[in-house]
């Protein structure tokens, strides 16, 4: 029989906030045993370090540039092609559990083009038929439900959102069952974090919800249940857990909002570094001192010590709450006696600065921190307690979902199964990876919304930007904090030889899709 999954994505993890990957004052057990028992990849990238597109490329196995997604605030297409949706056809019951974010998740326009700016009157892509609006606070407000199968999940608990008053699923629960806590969600009826910086710019609050009703406990108790559930049926399951968590505005509940205390975390090496910056990390270090930081939003911004600080302690709480949660679907699997027939996998969407250059959450500057992932293979047939240094993209994780049960890829598949790193018959399966980046905001310096690209070589970190005359390179073996930028210029060697593996990566990875169905 095909061995069924519990996928386990967190949002917005950078990879050494986990006991497995090396972190020495993190306390994540039951995902360490995950990786005591399974298979680690050490050289796993985003597609793109924004969540919109890498979730997309991740469900998909495609790049943004083909998927569509190229950046947060625009949905994934109705019409899309994912893994899920194939095993969905090969006989899984698929469930997805949490966030989904595919969709847009809140109800605030675009902010590109700029105001004032006017929208065409068209696109040169018609949208599939579907309903664009099935994670948007207000039509969860106005009683809507689901389309499903939603993008091959035949059962879906949604939770979208950050902090502790998401909406969907969750909070139709939280009014139904627990009226009086409902009410007591959210920052405006959030107990005083006095000292707390990032309270004052509403990136953190003191939760006045007890463990046991936060988004993340639900989120594992849905889990726990469909699990059940799912041992009922006479079929494979794929379930999707995806914790909102540790995203910022932070709000750990309870004993895990003092589980570690700022005071204690120390700051990234490369907070102290004195090389010279590249521009854009420049102007947001300027921006900073000259007291003009934005620190409301979900974007980059350079962070002061004590920031920083109190956004490791927060995150670690959130973690080792979402620790727990692992631990509890682990056991549901155990009593059932379904953790022999189960792979489970633990990754992220992308990582976070978290201090490293001075710099909290994410955004255009593709530092390890940000565009590395964990990836945690735990399979009752796979290797245990091994790690591999391949690398590898998030369009990898598709190919090897599917080939792992036994159900055929489709065209279009950008992706290369990870099976044969884990079985020991290969030792790589790509060259380089690619990175994709587009956004909204009109940032960093730059006199319009930044676009950028990144090839990673074994060697080399190479990122352009456009209509940008520098560039950034950067030597991952001698320089593994990547402080000390490279480039010369763009008639340099090495620039020329990382422009060429970025032109062939390209071309690789261009769309396949549909094939033709004529000569002519």
């Amino acid at each position: 029989m095909p061995p069924n999954f519990v996928f386990i994505i967190t949002d917005q993890h950078r990879a050494e906030h986990l006991g497995c990957y090396g972190n020495r004052v993190l306390a994540t057990p039951h995902i360490d045993a995950l990786a005591a028992r399974g298979w680690s990849a050490d050289n796993l990238y985003v597609a793109s370090g924004i969540c919109m597109p890498n979730r997309a490329s991740i469900l998909t196995g495609r790049m943004p540039s083909c998927h569509g997604v190229r950046h947060n605030g625009i949905p994934l297409s109705l019409g899309a092609n994912t893994f899920v949706e194939s095993l969905r056809q090969g006989g899984y019951r698929t469930v997805m559990v949490g966030k989904s974010h595919l969709q847009n998740m809140t109800d605030q326009g675009p902010q590109w083009p700029p105001a004032g700016h006017p929208r065409p009157a068209g696109e040169a892509h018609l949208a599939a038929p579907g309903d664009y609006r099935q994670e948007q606070p207000s039509f969860w407000r106005a009683g809507g439900e689901m389309t499903l199968p939603f993008y091959g999940f035949s059962a879906v608990d949604l939770a979208d959102g950050h902090g502790d008053d998401l909406h969907g699923h969750y909070w139709r629960w939280l009014e139904r069952e627990h009226p009086l806590a409902a009410s007591l969600a959210g920052e405006r009826q959030a107990g005083r974090a006095p000292g707390y910086a990032l309270a004052e710019a509403g990136q953190a609050w003191r939760t006045r919800l007890p463990e046991e009703l936060h988004p993340t406990s639900w989120i594992g108790e849905r889990t726990a249940a469909h699990i059940r559930d799912c041992a009922g049926r006479r079929q494979p399951f794929f379930l999707y857990c995806s914790f909102p968590d540790p995203h910022h505005p932070f709000t750990p509940p309870g004993r895990y909002w003092d589980m570690y205390r700022p005071q204690d975390m120390e700051l990234p090496d490369t907070f102290h570094a004195r090389t010279q910056p590249p521009p854009h990390l420049a102007w947001l270090r300027a921006q900073r001192d000259a007291g003009k930081a934005v620190k409301n939003t979900p974007g980059v911004f350079a962070a002061t010590a004590r920031e920083v600080r109190e956004a490791i302690a927060l995150a670690y709480g959130s973690i080792a709450l979402i620790d727990a949660q692992v631990g509890r679907i682990v056991d549901t699997l155990r009593e059932l006696g379904l953790e022999r027939d189960t792979v489970i996998v633990f990754t992220t969407d992308h990582g976070d600065f978290m201090g490293d250059h001075q710099l909290l959450w994410k955004g255009p500057l593709h530092y390890r921190s940000v565009v590395r992932s964990p990836l945690i293979w735990a399979d009752p047939e796979g290797p245990r307690a091994t790690r591999g240094d391949a690398l590898l993209s998030a369009v990898d994780i598709a190919p090897t979902v599917l080939e792992r049960a036994g159900v055929a890829g489709y065209n279009g598949l950008q992706g290369h199964s990870m099976l044969p790193l884990m079985r020991g018959e290969r030792r790589s399966v790509r060259d380089a990876v690619l990175i994709e980046e587009e956004g909204q905001r009109v940032a960093l310096g730059f006199s319009g919304r930044v676009r950028m690209r990144s090839i990673i070589t074994a060697r080399h970190r190479m990122s352009v930007y456009e209509g940008a005359e520098w560039a950034e390179i950067y030597d991952r073996q001698a320089d593994p904090d990547e402080r000390a930028n490279l480039w010369r210029g763009a008639a340099d060697p090495l620039a020329g030889e990382l422009s060429a593996a970025m032109a062939r990566t390209m071309i690789g990875l261009s769309e396949t899709s549909p094939l033709p169905t004529h000569v002519a």
